[in-house]
């Protein structure tokens, strides 16, 4: 049976606290009036549901309570008729339940359509034959209501009842489908249909024929159920595609989204034309942007990404990129961000000048908008974005810099740090633009507001500016920028209090004030009022300097003795050059004299008079080994960084479309699709049945092709094999929930009843619904199932313990108390990746940190870390190179992401002490963050338990 033609069953919730009432207090409010009758029946119903059999209250609920016209009766009469025993000890009908038939058959025929509905519902919850023969007649009549309420639900008991007791009405799909074709009601049709495609395939065939021109006609229930016959038949046949593509592709046009969603996904498993699967991704792309829900439309974006994975869908999508932009106009950041790495994997020469152009337009309205917490961060994607495709298509650089560099006077230090990245390494990539961008920085050097992005430009500065223009230029910015000078003799001037003209005395008006004895005072005031120095007043880099960042300083002085010995070899008068420097070495004294005086919120640093010092040296000297290493050595280092960069990102790519190209080996077996069984290609599949199957927290993961990794492994045993009930449970983790499937097996020769699993959980772990309880014969096994929902990652515990009665004892209860289930984090953690700067920030925002001291035998500092990764699921985001070569000791960052979003980070300082000899065990300490406490101690614990390497 199929998870789609399951039945569902009535749930109630149970109120634990309350005591149970008597067998004789029940049967007495049983016969009191219809309001002790309602509470005295649902009292009943609970204790049913927990176990208790109350076999005596059955003939006083057919008397007194079955007879009563109350609906909210008649609903709680339904559900304790599905639930209660209907059958004696060896497997007879109760004589009783042939009063409750005959009931049953006058509410069959009661004027009241939702009497009748609801007792038809009921019906499809039977398993008794017996009870189902004599109302077969009342039940066919239900089919000629004139309320469609009704018609619906006889449909669906006419279906269950065939399928499970095809005798009592053999004649079934042959009565549906007539049904069908006079029904007018959209829900009876989508009912019918619905039995007819899975009790008489040929039957639904013949009735989508008839009207397969009227499908878009239907409501949208009744389509669904179209696209999955129709899908389904062409999986079996697949000779019947041509005949029922062509509904596919007017269902694609249904107002219904639903629908559209189906009809696209059918398609696409259906036909790999190009047409086809422009269809369906142009129908996916309409979805996204008219549905309103972000979960949608990050579902339906994932479609289009597994469309994009298969090559030969490829070139179809990149000919879509532009609609596909048309998606960024959702002002959700996640949306945005899988639609830009779309886009960007999809680009290519051919349609990269309009996606930039896009991406401009884009940028340039961020500028304009009322700050939103997440403009920032979209800033900064787009940015990232445009740096991608010029990295990728160099010709659009030219295009792309001049409105990013805009954003360098931006108040979001990220955004502009993610510019000024962008534009060292197109300045040092693509020399042609060298000039427009040194022009472009010098532009906007003055409106720099973030001393970061200000030391990032004066870098950039000293290093590229070639023409003796430029560098005159440079020195003109910088004097700009920091004011006038000497700096500490004009703010002590300043401070010392010489009026300007700006400030001036001022009589403020008389004020009366009344005195405590009410007599009048009156008050003048002559005040001086000098208008308080606005941080904003003073030019960017004196402002950074007098607040103590002299960081920026030394940055400062770098660029200065760059550019001086450049305009050095450039310049041939002896004059011009002497007078440069001498300006060059004024600008760096001033501020070694600013920051040895009291004038600045904090004291110049050791490390930064160092520097300006020995820059001012150099200077002094003019020496041609500092002028290679100045002007040279620098620039070599940087392209060093982006080569190894660019080769690491090429090695990723190169790895992602191996990953892709399914390669087929000249010894691989041929498939032949009339010999494969049914779910041996991925083609084959039931895709809806797969995504019912998900839908319910049951997706078959496929199990790892080692045996050590089999379910096995996954086994815990919860009591001992001397115990009377041996117990043991497969832990098996979905997305979100854990499913316990708990193998019981009674190892005594007495029957064991009311065998019961209680289970409790520590840890943000919580129990779904209690376990139902079993009668175990002698030396039988049960299986029984228990759902618990997850709710963060931390390391939770599940423990319990196995209750029973042994028949015909007179003691209490048996109790088997069971080991604990450890859930182990890792099921949860899956390596993810983020750039150095994301690393930087979470690691300075995230509060918990969990310091584990390195405890090893293993001797070798790679090998440790491999031993690390693999042991906690994360990802190294130091690259290859930079552990390669050994030199003692090591430092790497690790990142791992859990399924509920939450970020881990760690970092492993570790070395190797030469001095104990060559077998000596790493030592070292691994510190991990994490937003909460849960996550960081878990993952401490991991490291803790996995750290020796156990010898197989």
């Amino acid at each position: 049976m199929t998870a789609a033609e399951n039945v569902c069953y009535t749930l109630i919730n149970v109120p634990m606290d309350s005591e149970p009432p008597s067998e004789i207090s029940l049967k007495n409010d049983l016969k009191g009036d219809v309001k002790l009758k309602t509470e005295a029946l649902k009292k009943v119903i609970i204790m049913i549901l927990n176990g208790e059999k109350l076999p005596g209250l059955l003939m006083t609920i057919i008397r007194f309570v079955l007879p009563l016209q109350d609906h909210t009766i008649k609903k709680l009469l339904l559900v304790f008729w599905e639930i209660v025993p209907k059958t004696t000890p060896d497997g007879r009908l109760l004589q009783e339940m042939i009063l409750v038939c005959d009931a049953y058959r006058k509410d069959l025929q009661h004027p009241n359509e939702f009497i009748r509905g609801s007792t038809l519902r009921f019906l499809c919850k039977l398993k008794e034959a017996e009870l189902l023969e004599p109302l077969m007649p009342a039940i066919r009549a239900c089919l000629e209501h004139r309320h469609s309420y009704v018609r619906r639900n006889a449909v669906l008991a006419i279906y269950t009842i065939y399928r499970n007791f095809e005798h009592l009405i053999p004649d079934a799909p042959e009565l549906i489908h007539d049904f069908l074709v006079n029904e007018k009601d959209a829900s009876c049709k989508r009912n019918a249909f619905m039995m007819l495609i899975h009790a008489d395939q040929d039957r639904a065939l013949d009735y989508l024929s008839t009207c397969i021109d009227q499908v878009q006609t239907f409501g949208d229930i009744l389509q669904l159920v179209i696209v999955e016959l129709i899908y389904k038949v062409c999986h079996a046949n697949p000779s019947e595609r041509a005949r029922f593509i062509r509904c596919i592709y007017n269902l694609l046009q249904s107002s219904s989204p639903a629908v559209k969603y189906e009809a696209a996904g059918t398609l696409v498993t259906l036909s790999s034309a190009p047409t086809a699967i422009k269809a369906a991704a142009q129908c996916y792309i309409d979805l996204i942007i008219k549905e309103s829900d972000n979960n949608v439309k990050l579902i339906v974006l994932d479609r289009l990404v597994e469309l994009k994975e298969h090559p030969s869908h490829e070139r179809v999508l990149q000919d879509l990129v532009m609609d596909i932009l048309r998606v960024l106009s959702t002002p959700d950041l996640e949306v945005r961000k899988k639609t830009l790495q779309l886009a960007l994997d999809l680009v290519s020469s051919r349609n990269v000048e309009e996606l930039v152009i896009v991406l401009k337009k884009e940028v340039i309205k961020t500028n304009n908008v009322t700050e939103h917490e997440d403009t920032d961060k979209y800033r900064q994607l787009l940015v990232r974005t445009l740096h991608s495709c010029s990295v990728r298509f160099p010709d659009m650089a030219a295009n792309v810099i001049p409105v990013l560099m805009e954003f360098l006077s931006d108040n979001n230090e990220a955004a502009a740090a993610d510019v000024l990245e962008f534009v060292r390494e197109a300045i040092q990539r693509f020399d042609n633009l060298r000039p427009l961008i040194v022009e472009k920085m010098l532009e906007v050097f003055h409106s720099i507001k973030s001393v970061k992005i200000y030391r990032g430009a004066l870098w950039i500065l000293g290093e590229y500016c070639s023409t003796k223009e430029d560098i005159q230029s440079v020195m003109t910015e910088v004097r700009r920028s920091l004011g006038e000078i000497p700096i500490v003799e004009s703010e002590i001037k300043k401070e010392a209090g010489e009026l300007k003209p700006e400030e001036e005395v001022s009589v403020g008006p008389a004020q009366k004030l009344v005195t405590e004895m009410g007599t009048y005072a009156t008050q003048s005031a002559l005040s001086s009022s000098r208008p308080a120095k606005k941080e904003e007043d003073r030019p960017p880099l004196r402002g950074f300097l007098l607040d103590g960042d002299f960081f920026v300083a030394a940055s400062l002085a770098t660029t200065l003795t760059k550019i001086a010995l450049r305009y050095v070899s450039l310049v041939q008068e002896k004059k011009k050059q002497n007078s440069f420097n001498a300006e060059a070495m004024l600008l760096m004294a001033t501020i070694l004299h600013l920051g040895k005086s009291s004038l600045p919120k904090k004291p110049i640093t050791d490390d930064d008079v160092d520097r300006i010092s020995l820059c001012l040296k150099v200077l002094s000297e003019c020496s041609p080994l500092m002028n290679d290493i100045f002007n040279k050595e620098c620039r070599q280092s940087l392209s060093h960084m982006l080569s190894a960069k660019l080769e690491e990102e090429k090695l990723s790519q190169k790895k992602e479309s191996e990953k892709r190209n399914v390669t087929v080996q000249p010894d691989d077996p041929i498939s032949f699709m009339q010999l494969t069984a049914k779910n041996e290609m991925s083609s084959k599949e039931d895709q809806f049945q797969l995504s019912l199957l998900a839908a319910m927290g049951n997706t078959q993961r496929k199990e790892a092709a080692d045996p050590l990794a089999s379910k096995l492994n996954k086994v815990t045993q919860l009591t001992g094999f001397s115990d009377p009930v041996y117990a043991e449970a497969y832990v098996h983790v979905n997305q979100y929930d854990i499913v316990l499937d708990v193998l019981v097996v009674n190892q005594t020769s007495d029957t064991l009843q009311n065998c019961t699993l209680e289970l409790a959980t520590l840890g943000d772990l919580k129990l779904v619904e209690k376990p139902s309880p079993l009668t175990l014969a002698p030396h039988d096994f049960a299986n029984i199932k228990a759902n618990v929902k997850v709710a963060s990652t931390e390391n939770g515990i599940i423990f319990g313990n196995v209750v029973y009665d042994v028949s015909g004892a007179a003691s209490d209860r048996n109790c088997v108390v069971l080991s604990d289930i450890h859930i182990d984090i890792m099921d949860y953690i899956q390596p993810a990746s983020c750039t150095d700067a994301e690393f930087r920030q979470m690691w300075a925002e995230f509060e918990w940190e969990n310091k584990v001291t390195v405890n090893t035998n293993i001797v070798d500092l790679n090998e440790y870390l491999q031993h690390i990764l693999k042991s906690t699921n994360m990802k190294c985001l130091t690259p290859e190179k930079a552990l390669s070569g050994y030199c003692g000791f090591m430092a790497a960052n690790l990142y791992a992401r859990s399924i509920f979003g939450e970020d881990a980070l760690a970092n492993v300082s570790i070395e190797k002490p030469i001095h104990l000899g060559p077998e000596a065990p790493v030592t070292g300490h691994i510190r991990i963050r994490a937003k909460s406490q849960g996550m960081a101690l878990s993952l401490g614990d991991k490291i803790n338990l996995s750290q020796k390497k156990t010898s197989l």
